[in-house]
C-alpha cells in the first residue's frame, strides 16, 4: 500500500504560508522528536528562504531518551546551531521560546519593535499546544487528531514578540514511504488515507526489532514474534480480543498497538535514528537502536 495525503485545504496552507513567511523574521520549526527526520517538511528550507528557524523537538517525553540525544548532536553538527527537546506542555520549555527568537532577530529588538514568528511543523506535532503554553492560556485550538487547525491564527505575547499558528501542512507526495508509514504509525496522518492494519503490522514488525522486550512487557509475551501479524494474533489473544470460533479480531488488535503506540503506553520509543539516515541513497536499515 501506497501513502499520500495532500487534502485541499494543506495546498492552499502551503500557498499561505509561503507568502506569510515573507513577512516573519523567525521560524519556530516543530518536529516530532520520535521522527525528527520524517516529520520535518522538506518545503520549508525552500519557502523561508535565510529566515532564521530554531527546530524544535516536540513529544520528548515520548520519545528513547537516548536517541534524542544522538538527534540533537545531529542538528548541531549539520546544521551548526543546537536543536532543542521540548514538551509543548511543559511552562518550564516554553518560557525558553520568546528569548531565543529574540537572539536570532537583533533588528527588531528595541522600543516599538517586535519579533514576527511562525510556528510551522507537520500535522498533529504540537503547535498549537506550544502557543497556548507559551501564552498561559488556552486559545489557539487544539485536538488530539492531524489538521484542527485549519487557518493561520495570530497572536500577541507580552515579551516583544507575536506568534501566528499554521495549520499542519504535508509536503505533496510521501515519496519516502519507509517515512510515510512512522508518520502514519506516529498519528500524523488521519487514518482515512491508510489501512489501519497494515500500518500496525509496520509498527509490529519495528517494534519486535528495536525494542521487543518493551513490547514483551507491555502485552504479557512470554517470546517476540519477528512476523507482524503473529504478533497481533498474540497481542489479541492476550487482551481477549477474540471473535467467535475463537478467531483473534487482528483489526482490534491493530487499533489498540497504534493507539497504545502513540500514547506512550508502551514505553518511550523513537522510530528513527541518525544512523538510518547515514546514506541517504540508500534506503534505511532495518536494524537500529535497541531499548535495554
Amino acid at each position: 500500500m501506497t501513502i499520500n495525503w495532500f487534502p485541499g485545504h494543506m495546498n492552499k496552507a502551503r500557498r499561505e504560508l509561503g507568502v506569510a513567511l515573507a513577512r516573519i523574521d523567525v521560524v519556530i520549526e516543530i518536529l516530532d522528536a520520535r521522527l525528527p527526520r520524517s516529520s520535518r517538511n522538506p518545503m520549508l528550507a525552500e519557502l523561508r528562504g535565510d529566515t532564521p528557524a530554531i527546530p524544535l523537538l516536540n513529544k520528548t517525553d515520548l520519545a528513547d531518551p537516548e536517541v534524542t540525544a544522538q538527534w540533537l548532536d545531529s542538528f548541531a553538527a549539520e546544521e551548526g546551531s543546537p536543536a532543542l527537546s521540548i514538551s509543548a506542555t511543559d511552562s518550564d520549555d516554553a518560557k525558553r521560546i520568546p528569548g531565543l527568537c529574540k537572539t536570532l532577530a537583533p533588528h527588531r529588538r528595541g522600543p516599538g519593535k517586535t519579533v514576527r514568528c511562525m510556528v510551522v511543523g507537520i500535522p498533529n506535532v504540537g503547535k498549537s499546544t506550544l502557543i497556548n503554553t507559551i501564552l498561559g492560556r488556552r486559545i489557539a485550538k487544539v485536538g488530539d487528531r492531524p489538521a484542527v487547525t485549519k487557518h493561520q491564527q495570530q497572536f500577541e505575547l507580552d515579551r516583544g514578540v507575536s506568534v501566528a499558528d499554521t495549520p499542519g501542512v504535508l509536503w505533496p507526495k510521501l515519496a519516502d514511504q519507509t517515512g510515510a508509514y512512522r508518520l502514519a504509525a506516529s498519528g500524523a496522518i488521519r487514518e482515512t488515507a491508510f489501512e489501519v492494519q497494515d500500518v500496525a503490522l509496520f509498527a509490529a514488525r519495528f517494534l519486535a526489532e528495536r525494542y521487543p522486550r518493551a513490547l514483551a512487557s507491555r502485552y504479557k509475551l512470554d517470546t517476540v514474534p519477528l512476523a507482524g501479524p503473529e504478533i497481533l494474533d498474540a497481542l489479541g489473544r492476550k487482551r481477549g480480543f477474540l471473535k467467535r470460533g475463537g478467531v483473534v479480531d487482528t483489526e482490534r488488535a491493530a487499533e489498540i498497538l497504534l493507539r497504545e503506540l502513540r500514547s506512550g503506553a508502551i514505553g518511550p520509543i523513537s522510530f528513527e535514528t541518525p544512523a538510518d539516515f547515514a546514506d541517504e541513497t540508500s534506503p534505511a536499515p532495518d536494524s537500529g537502536h535497541e531499548q535495554a
